[in-house]
């Protein structure tokens, strides 16, 4: 078979090259919920972490034994990889609303104590029907929050996390192409969560950003803004009593910040469960009028972003 000749020195980078995609573990949600339950023990908003601890419990369950989804069009997924777009495009799915079996799955399954306020939130999801509920997944995952019930929204984020990590995990990611400054999930087109930093083996350093809806972690650049790309006085901020290795990238072109968990400090540390326990870190970055940009589908900020 003809081919490229590798020189020496090409071999030599081509090993070194680090891997542009890492997928979830396929027992995320149940990694999420112990460490929530781990962090809510000496934390101020303990019921509330205690709460979410189960609502991962509840999409690892679902993971585990999913109902049966539509399939996804193998035609366009592969179309979208060979024309470097996300396979999983969010706005396209959630309008076809194939996942919403996933949502009646996480409803069903879902059993914890709950306040009347989460009552009536789950009791709204279940009467909800599919166009009241998409409408509500587009609000959510484009930052309208102020067109859905706040209360609504750590459950519908966890049915669509579900939902997109299922079909993540189903995916060949082969062909998927890395592109220079991918600053939104090459698989879903959604926006960061947050940056992990590495700290084992050939990844020791470097840092991957980690989507908000399918899990699915890609290489990016450190000392540069996701945002706006710059690498200007970039500062990184934290909060000296936090022990959960956490601290924001802050961008003083763009005003806006990129929380960062540091394995090296946090060995055992998840990325969402990081970031909800370590709020007090947005509170500092707002006073000082940065912008949180990156969404977790599991907290309602209030307003729009």
């Amino acid at each position: 078979m003809a081919g490229n000749i590798l020189e020496p020195g090409q071999i030599e980078a081509a090993a070194n090259k680090p891997p542009f995609i890492q997928l979830p573990p396929r027992d995320l949600f149940a990694r999420r919920a112990a460490r929530l339950d781990q962090i809510a023990a000496e934390h101020p908003l303990a019921d509330y972490l205690h709460l979410l601890a189960a609502v991962c419990r509840a999409q690892q369950q679902v993971l585990d034994l999913p109902p049966t989804l539509e399939p996804l069009d193998e035609h366009r997924s592969r179309e979208c990889i060979n024309h470097g777009m996300p396979p999983l495009a969010a706005d396209t799915l959630v309008r076809e609303g194939h996942w919403l079996p996933m949502l009646d799955a996480w409803l069903a399954t879902f059993d914890a104590p709950v306040t009347p306020s989460v009552a009536l939130a789950l009791e709204q999801l279940r009467s909800a029907d599919a166009s009241q509920r998409k409408v509500w997944a587009l609000s959510l995952l484009t930052g309208q929050f102020s067109s859905l019930p706040a209360a609504l929204v750590p459950f519908l984020g966890a049915a669509l996390q579900l939902a997109w990590s299922h079909w993540l995990l189903g995916l060949g990611l082969s062909d998927l192409r890395e592109r220079e400054d991918q600053g939104q999930c090459p698989c879903c087109g959604a926006l960061p969560m947050a940056g992990v930093i590495r700290h084992r083996g050939a990844m020791n350093g470097l840092r991957y950003l980690v989507c908000s809806l399918c899990a699915c972690e890609w290489h990016y650049t450190r000392l540069k803004c996701s945002h706006c790309r710059s690498t200007r006085e970039i500062d990184y901020l934290h909060l000296d009593n936090s022990p959960q290795g956490v601290k924001a990238e802050a961008c003083p072109e763009c005003r806006t910040y990129l929380k960062q968990l540091y394995l090296d400090l946090q060995p055992n540390g998840e990325s969402l469960s990081a970031d909800l326990a370590t709020l007090d870190l947005d509170l500092l970055l707002s006073e000082q009028d940065f912008q949180r940009r990156a969404p977790n589908l599991l907290l309602a900020p209030g307003g729009d972003t």
